[in-house]
């Protein structure tokens, strides 16, 4: 069984790390470079810096601020948004990322996933799929720029295709959790751990500990994302991890 990840998620605009909930009314976090610095040293096990603002305003991902983060950081760095190329992935890689996200471009081009992969390796290029409940349909719709668009595909069967094109691995958001703390989406990660075999990461909804160790416990996801806990200090990763080796759950 390969070690479980907990992951700090930078959401940036303009150069700020931004948070909120259900995707709207973003606070002021901080410096990124200082933020990420501060995870490094309370032990993450990566980085996922997404600029989520880059695609509404049809605009690259901020190179001078990965740049940055990457300088200071010494652990695998995620970054997504405002990725439309092979070229675009290029640069971000050249400003110190280890890996790339994708989300709307996908949705809009997945042929963009596949020549990623064949151009820089299947466990470089990461799918994010932005996940919502919908109850009239009883299942998971994905939205892209930003949240702020519902499309027509199934979350589930989305996550096959994108696998298929060769993503290497599956960052998956709940919109219904986001900033709300009120525990990851079991039932969506539990679709996903069936559907996939490449690790997934779950984001949205952690409040306490034992968001991350039921997490673990009742799926079979790969790593455990988590914002509004860790910046605004309701948690350190450090706790995050030694509680859940008392649990029984193998960690890096």
């Amino acid at each position: 069984m390969l070690a479980k990840r907990i992951i700090p998620c930078l959401d940036v605009d303009h150069g700020r790390v931004k948070k909120g909930v259900n995707f709207v009314n973003l606070q002021d976090v901080g410096d990124p470079t200082a933020i990420a610095s501060a995870y490094q040293k309370q032990g993450a096990d990566e980085i996922v810096f997404l600029d989520i603002t880059a695609t509404n305003e049809h605009r690259k991902a901020i190179i001078e601020t990965i740049e940055k983060v990457a300088g200071q950081v010494f652990m695998p760095l995620t970054v997504g948004g405002g990725i439309h190329t092979v070229s675009d992935m290029m640069a971000l890689l050249k400003a110190g990322a280890d890996k790339i996200a994708v989300n709307s471009a996908a949705v809009d081009n997945p042929d963009l996933i596949t020549k990623g992969a064949e151009k820089f390796g299947r466990q470089c290029i990461v799918l994010a799929i932005d996940a919502k409940f919908n109850a009239d349909t009883n299942q998971y719709d994905v939205y892209v720029n930003g949240g702020r668009k519902k499309t027509t595909l199934n979350a589930i069967e989305w996550a096959k295709q994108g696998v298929g094109f060769g993503a290497g691995e599956l960052l998956v958001t709940s919109m219904d959790r986001d900033g709300t703390k009120s525990g990851y989406d079991l039932n969506l990660y539990q679709q996903l751990s069936r559907a996939v075999s490449v690790p997934i990461i779950a984001s949205g909804g952690c409040g306490q500990v034992s968001d991350f160790t039921n997490l673990f416990q009742q799926t079979t996801v790969d790593g455990a994302l988590a914002a509004s806990v860790f910046h605004f200090g309701e948690l350190k990763i450090s706790t995050v991890k030694d509680q859940l080796r008392k649990d029984g759950v193998i960690i890096r």
